[in-house]
């Protein structure tokens, strides 16, 4: 009996970010203006630093970069994200960490879908931020009931796409056909509506808790609101917007320019004013509605703990003390972050951040003659061993709630108090998330242990 042959969750996952990014940029015709200047961005700075593509091609990240998004989508039911875990399992997804945005006038919840497998992140590194509106923060009762309503009359899944997520299930896998389908159907969850399913005055009321209310509960599905392209320069990529005729945000969000990037910087575009529908009576009336935009992101080392803590320690200080304007919080954040080491040595062997070990040609020369007991540092001192850092593939919520506010208006924001619960998210999605530290820390350990095996 021959086995049936199924398509890799891998390879649905990259036929599916393709779609994606075709979609959007039908839709959004500026992110595809973004995505040719980030390819020209990313290529000079190539050309510009040898040891950089030397460094991307050794751990299988040259061929990703162009290729590497992420989106963000948000819901507004238990059951929706449920699902949501379930068709993003069939692309080889998981859920990673979770984010109180709650903390930053933001009333949601979230995680990041992705690959974990370093296999799998080289093949395809495509991830969704995923929001879970929180309605028990909008004060209003009655509003908070009308919300509720029209959530639960809403499916934004198709059935022929719940039918392939079931055959997945049942199965363990898709064949080709099925893969195909099931891309097609997933999209539709993912795409504009420019028809609202409430009228005006219901819009206008979630609105005026929260913009991003408004957004989530009063179409027909969740759209998507951003897809981003990852840049090896965030800063050129910065200056060389307005010439493409994009009006970039004012601030770079997350850590300032270093010599070696930390954790994640992101800017974007202001959100588009779109032309909608409203449901009003027997007919429709034309209004707006402002939620979809272009986000650049650069990535960096992925910080230990440790290295997490000091991070958020200097935001923290950065933030509290950096004047009124734009331009001194940039520079109060350069001169705060002067406290961390900015030497991929220093970091390393302070225990700040995580990262890959492999063989030199000398390594692997010495095999069989090393003794047991050298340590990391002496081998990588001998120039035995090179130690890389290793990529940060999750989020940070501030500046998740930096980049949703910056489009979304600023007047209207409330200021939501730390709330966090993580509890109640993972009884909504189904299933616990990741702790993106343990994940961080296997690769690393992965690669230590290939290290000495090697070495013999």
């Amino acid at each position: 009996m021959t086995a049936t042959a199924f398509v890799s969750p891998d390879e649905i996952r990259a036929r599916f970010a393709r779609a994606m990014s075709e979609m959007y940029r039908s839709e959004v015709p500026q992110y595809g203006t973004l995505v040719e200047l980030v390819a020209e961005v990313n290529a000079a700075t190539r050309a510009a630093d040898p040891a950089l593509a030397a460094r991307l091609a050794r751990n299988d990240e040259l061929a990703r970069i162009d290729l590497e998004r992420h989106g963000a989508i948000r819901v507004g039911t238990a059951a929706e994200l449920a699902t949501l875990r379930r068709l993003f399992a069939v692309m080889g997804m998981v859920p990673v960490g979770y984010y109180d945005l709650s903390v930053a006038g933001v009333p949601v919840h979230s995680t990041a879908f992705r690959p974990v497998e370093a296999a799998a992140l080289a093949a395809n590194p495509f991830r969704v931020f995923t929001s879970l509106l929180r309605l028990e923060l909008i004060e209003d009762a009655a509003l908070r009931a009308r919300a509720e309503a029209i959530l639960a009359r809403r499916d934004i899944f198709t059935d022929r796409v719940r039918r392939l997520i079931q055959r997945h299930a049942d199965a363990g896998g898709l064949t080709a056909d099925e893969a195909d389908a099931f891309v097609a159907e997933a999209l539709e969850t993912f795409r504009w509506h420019g028809e609202a399913t409430v009228d005006a005055e219901t819009y206008r009321a979630l609105a005026a808790a929260h913009r991003l209310i408004a957004d989530v509960v009063c179409f027909r599905g969740p759209h998507i609101n951003h897809l981003t392209p990852r840049t090896l320069d965030i800063d050129a990529a910065q200056a060389a917007m307005p010439a493409r005729g994009i009006a970039a945000k004012a601030v770079i969000e997350g850590p300032p320019r270093r010599r070696v990037p930390i954790l994640l910087r992101q800017t974007s575009f202001k959100a588009l004013e779109e032309p909608i529908l409203f449901l009003d009576g027997d007919g429709r009336t034309p209004g707006t509605h402002t939620a979809r935009f272009g986000e650049i992101e650069q990535r960096g080392l992925a910080l230990t703990p440790a290295g997490r803590a000091r991070y958020d320690a200097l935001l923290a200080e950065a933030r509290a003390d950096s004047g009124s304007t734009d331009a001194g919080y940039a520079a109060r954040l350069e001169e705060v972050f002067a406290a961390l080491p900015d030497d991929a040595d220093a970091l390393r062997r302070e225990g700040l951040g995580y990262f890959r070990y492999e063989l030199t040609a000398a390594g692997r020369a010495a095999a069989g003659t090393v003794a047991r007991d050298t340590t990391l540092d002496e081998l990588v001192a001998r120039g035995l061993v090179v130690a890389d850092p290793i990529v940060y593939e999750d989020f940070l919520p501030v500046s998740a709630a930096g980049i949703f506010q910056s489009n979304l208006g600023g007047g209207e924001q409330k200021a939501y108090a730390a709330n966090a619960n993580r509890a109640a998210f993972e009884a909504a999605l189904g299933a616990a998330v990741a702790d993106e530290f343990a994940l961080y820390q296997a690769l690393q350990d992965d690669s230590i242990a290939a290290v000495r095996a090697a070495l013999g």
